[in-house]
């Protein structure tokens, strides 16, 4: 069987042996429904509120603040409607660098697109001047999931909170929201949403090692939501339909297991990052980087190849065992330029040629250096 590579861990990370043990049990020997009476019923019904109080500890929140949905773009969606649908007539802002599951929601309200910069960091003054007396959101996401460059989410959050002193007095009672989709976040960086300065923010299980389709919302206490699945009232009538316990216990499992893992494994990215860039450099003098060097992820490495054709060379690694990405997956099947890397300024020539290596919990230093010698051979 041939050794591949995988480098595509910002789309889909494998399931964690441990987090399969932990899920194993809730498929057959305890598959009650948690809003059932009995007994057998009511301690699956524990289970899944002590996962809900696992997740609020790596939060800071109280567990009443976590709402189990089905993966990040729901929790996305949840939260914009949510939020939109609560006031209307009120405004939206997002980053022009988001991920589809927010741009497509904020773009069915009053929707105004704040600027990044060149390295992908979000235009902070820029966003300051476009707040109004409308603005009742801003979905700002943590780290962005193509070019890895995390957002200024505290600065952010600090000048909201500027903003609703202004507004009280003025006399203003709208209240502005600060969302945050932290689905490439969980592995890397802090999720302490006091710290952070939120009112709203989006886990993603399958970016974690945990399931797919498993997520959840941080809704802080008198953020005010209007739900879009109704039903039998689950999840405090947020989030309706039986509760989903094995991915629940697997996404619990999987932040508890990224966030204990969190500085050895960053420390062990970021050299293997510098290795990729440092020998990046010297084997392919032409290659060009994208996103912020000092503010990023230490598992992503975007990019250029001027006078290369990225598909042909996804391809080409693909037969090699390397796996890699051009951009996001959820749009991999578009021939549009990556719109995070229109929003960056660059060209569709030097969009085209670009790829995205994100590394993950089996890369090594052996499989960098193959994967760097091997592309410096095709691009020669």
């Amino acid at each position: 069987m041939k050794q591949t590579i995988y480098l595509d861990n910002a789309s889909a990370t494998p399931l964690d042996d441990r987090v399969l043990r932990a899920m194993k049990p809730f498929f057959s020997d305890f598959f009650y429904n948690p809003s059932a009476n009995y007994l057998a019923a009511q301690d699956v019904k524990h289970k899944v509120n002590e996962a809900r109080a696992r997740i609020a500890h790596w939060l800071g929140a109280k567990p009443s603040e976590i709402i189990f949905v089905a993966g990040g773009t729901e929790a996305n969606n949840l939260a914009i409607r949510g939020v939109m649908e609560t006031y209307p007539g009120s405004e939206i802002i997002t980053g022009a660098a988001e991920h589809d599951s927010v741009l497509d929601v904020a773009a069915q309200y009053d929707h105004i697109v704040a600027p990044v910069l060149a390295d992908g960091t979000l235009d902070l003054p820029t966003l300051t001047g476009l707040i109004s007396d409308k603005t009742v959101l801003i979905s700002v996401m943590y780290a962005n999931n193509e070019v890895g460059t995390i957002m200024p989410i505290r600065e952010i959050a600090q000048v909201i909170v500027k903003i609703r002193r202004n507004r009280e007095k003025q006399g203003n009672k709208l209240p502005i929201y600060l969302h945050t989709d932290a689905a490439q976040a969980g592995n890397y960086l802090d999720l302490h949403v006091s710290r952070l300065g939120v009112d709203l923010m989006s886990i993603n299980g399958g970016k974690i090692y945990g399931p797919k389709q498993s997520g959840a919302l941080f809704v802080k206490s008198g953020v005010v939501l209007k739900p879009i699945i109704y039903g039998g009232g689950q999840e405090r009538g947020l989030r309706s339909g039986t509760e989903n316990v094995a991915s629940i216990i697997g996404l619990a499992t999987a932040l508890d297991l990224a966030q204990t893992m969190r500085k050895e494994e960053v420390e062990r990215l970021l050299k293997l990052q510098a290795l990729f860039f440092e020998l990046l450099s010297q084997d392919i003098p032409s290659v060009i980087v994208n996103g912020s060097r000092r503010r990023r992820l230490p598992n992503n490495v975007h990019i250029s190849l001027p006078g290369q054709d990225n598909e042909r060379l996804l391809i080409q690694l693909d037969e090699a065992g390397i796996y890699a990405a051009a951009g996001s997956a959820c749009s991999a099947s578009s021939e549009e330029p990556s719109h995070v890397l229109r929003a960056m300024g660059i060209s569709e020539k030097l969009a085209q040629s670009s790829l995205r290596f994100s590394m993950g919990r089996t890369t090594d230093e052996t499989a960098v250096r193959k994967v760097v010698k091997k592309l410096a051979s095709l691009v020669a």
